[in-house]
């Protein structure tokens, strides 16, 4: 009987890691959890403490750590909690870990990621921002480490089911002409963009098909979301811009498409569950159950495909221009958004003012080279504090 593969989940009480622990749950002969984390839903780890019996646990702070080690202790479960940034890159690298779920959202999680990487792990990416922010850095630690990186956005992980298995070698080398990303176009697919300056942060958090993160669901909304997908695409399958391509496809049934030189265009189907693509990166290279419904194509009966319209979602033509500059760009990119979010969520700014916001930030704070970590973590700071900037004149003008 094969041993156990240990697992830690970065991220846990979010929506990806609440998925991956479904499925983890669900072949306990296969898996054990070794490590959770979570931000804030110190209630949702608590729960996920009592159920998987992991050995560690992080929270950001030490009064939160306090406050989890004392409820688990009057429970009876012995879990080792830890706080900070530190114990996230530590259980990141355990020893008795050979999976690490990546799910931190935003720019938070490239520091643990990238522990997991130098750790020589099986990095299950959901934390799309790493290779945004720190592509060529990152991949190359792939290399360097003997990481293994699996991707877990529903798009990447259909892009590597469709890909044939030596596309590292080149993908003109494999034939492939394009990488077709697909897009639901999220709940203002068909509202004209002149109607878009007065939409709520619940109505863009109320996506047709998924259930995400507050953030997520924002960038879904702006379709940046798609756009921080492309640069993510480049990195993971040494693609060009050119070579990616984004189409609407308003059942998120298909998950992504590769075009090929004969003619042919492989694609990934299943319903709209992010189980689905864990399972495979878990599985991988078997197939293992996701407890995830079988597709029902009569069912569905209709699967449309339209363009993209820029002019609806601009987020989209500023990720293509931060990819093309390279460098620091796409951190900056990410920088601006995050902060614009956050302000949309909170009602400080219009939903159309997020790529206003952002597009100023690229302007003033053009992509310089980038030949560390250091030069990342200095431009994200630098796009924070100005897109803050931002935010206080354009309140001081209202």
């Amino acid at each position: 009987m094969k041993a156990r593969r240990g697992i830690a989940v970065l991220g846990s009480t979010g929506s990806i890691g609440v998925s991956t622990l479904d499925v983890v749950a669900r072949h306990p002969d296969r898996f054990e959890v070794i490590a959770l984390s979570a931000h804030t839903q110190t209630d949702r780890l608590f729960e996920q403490c009592l159920a998987h019996r992991p050995r560690f646990a992080v929270l950001p702070t030490a009064e939160g750590a306090r406050r989890l080690r004392s409820r688990l202790k009057e429970a009876g479960v012995a879990v080792d909690v830890h706080a900070g940034a530190a114990a996230l890159a530590d259980i990141a690298a355990l020893s008795e870990v050979e999976y690490v779920m990546a799910a931190i959202v935003g720019a938070a999680g490239l520091q643990p990621s990238l522990a997991a990487v130098r750790a020589g792990k099986t990095v299950l990416l959901a934390n799309k921002e790493s290779l945004v922010m720190s592509g060529a850095i990152f991949m190359q630690a792939v290399r360097t480490h003997g990481a293994r990186l699996m991707p877990i956005d529903s798009e990447h992980n259909a892009i590597f089911q469709t890909l044939p298995r030596e596309y590292g070698n080149g993908l003109g080398r494999c034939g492939v002409l394009r990488i077709m990303l697909t897009a639901s176009g999220g709940p203002f697919r068909c509202i004209e963009p002149e109607h878009l300056a007065n939409v709520t942060p619940e109505q863009a958090c109320a996506h047709p098909n998924w259930v995400m993160g507050r953030k997520i669901s924002v960038d879904s909304a702006t379709m940046m979301n798609k756009g921080l997908e492309v640069i993510e695409a480049k990195w993971l399958f040494d693609a060009s811009a050119e070579q990616i391509e984004i189409v609407i496809h308003p059942q998120s049934v298909v998950h992504s498409m590769v075009a090929y030189s004969d003619g042919s265009v492989l694609a990934q189907l299943g319903n709209p569950d992010m189980r689905t693509p864990i399972a495979y990166a878990l599985g991988y290279p078997e197939r293992i159950a996701a407890g995830v419904a079988p597709l029902d194509l009569v069912q569905i009966s209709r699967l449309e495909f339209e363009p993209l319209d820029l002019r609806r979602f601009p987020c989209v033509g500023l990720a293509y221009e931060a990819l093309r500059a390279g460098g620091t760009a796409p951190a900056v990119l990410n920088a601006a958004n995050e902060i614009a979010v956050a302000a949309f969520l909170d009602r400080r700014i219009r939903f159309t003012e997020i790529p206003a916001i952002i597009a100023e930030t690229l302007e003033r704070l053009p992509g310089t080279a980038v030949t560390s970590i250091d030069d990342v973590l200095l431009a994200d700071e630098r796009a924070r504090a100005f897109a803050s900037g931002q935010l206080a004149h354009r309140a001081l003008s209202a």
